[in-house]
């Protein structure tokens, strides 16, 4: 039962975070599921929730999606998520921590040093690719969207539509590779079902609070997403 009161908490402040700002379900959520569960479970019922919250966006902002950009993203992302359920079934998940918490927190820092990346084609493939290899192998598929994007300074509405939809790809096919390749469990459906309230409580106040959040918010909480996230991964991996 404790488990699931945790459990709880920590889907209702990251679903909060992602429909408010576009990003933070998996960026959040999942350094604390596994807290909770064995790798692989934390990683499935982050999936599974995730799916579930991009569904219920979708019918929200679905109009707003870049569809060009999407289409580069999901192509991009073909490879990495074959490369990622390799990691996903061999790799030891302390060297993957390691290995993405270093990687945030150096992209951050350029971000914070107020570099700005120009948007081409190659970039929104290659930033795919990353996204695909990070999701089907740690089920965590934001930090190189949020890093390319914010340096770029898309429109947040846009960012989040688009995000939304390409995260509505990236989970389904990772969801149904690691099942076919490496198994599931009952534990993982059944918490993520008594997680449901707690994700539907927090996209409910997400839309209200993104009405709230100006450009310069928007970063501020962008930046200490990332920070938190690369610095908890880095030290928890040591």
């Amino acid at each position: 039962m404790d488990t699931w009161v945790w459990l709880a908490c920590i889907v209702f402040a990251a679903s909060l975070l992602q429909t408010s700002t576009g990003y933070g379900f998996s960026i959040v959520g999942t350094p604390f599921l596994l807290l909770l569960y064995p790798a692989q479970s934390a990683i499935q019922i982050n999936i599974i929730l995730s799916l579930c919250l991009s569904a219920f966006m979708m019918f929200r902002v679905g109009k707003e999606v870049d569809k060009r950009l999407l289409g580069k993203l999901i192509a991009g992302s073909i490879a990495g998520l074959a490369a990622g359920l390799f990691v996903y079934l061999y790799a030891d998940i302390r060297f993957i921590k390691l290995a993405v918490g270093g990687l945030i927190l150096l992209l951050t820092v350029l971000l914070l040093s107020q570099r700005t990346m120009r948007q081409t084609s190659r970039r929104d493939y290659a930033v795919g690719g990353v996204s695909g290899l990070l999701t089907s192998s740690i089920g965590v598929p934001g930090p190189p969207l949020l890093l390319y994007f914010a340096s770029t300074g898309m429109d947040k509405a846009i960012l989040r539509s688009t995000t939304l939809a390409y995260y509505l790809f990236v989970y389904s096919v990772s969801l149904v590779l690691q099942i076919g390749f490496g198994g599931t469990s009952l534990d993982a459906w059944t918490d993520s079902l008594v997680a449901l309230p707690p994700l539907l409580a927090g996209i409910l106040f997400g839309q209200l609070c993104f009405r709230w959040i100006s450009p310069g918010l928007f970063k501020i909480i962008t930046y200490v997403i990332l920070l938190f996230t690369g610095g908890y991964l880095f030290v928890t991996s040591l």
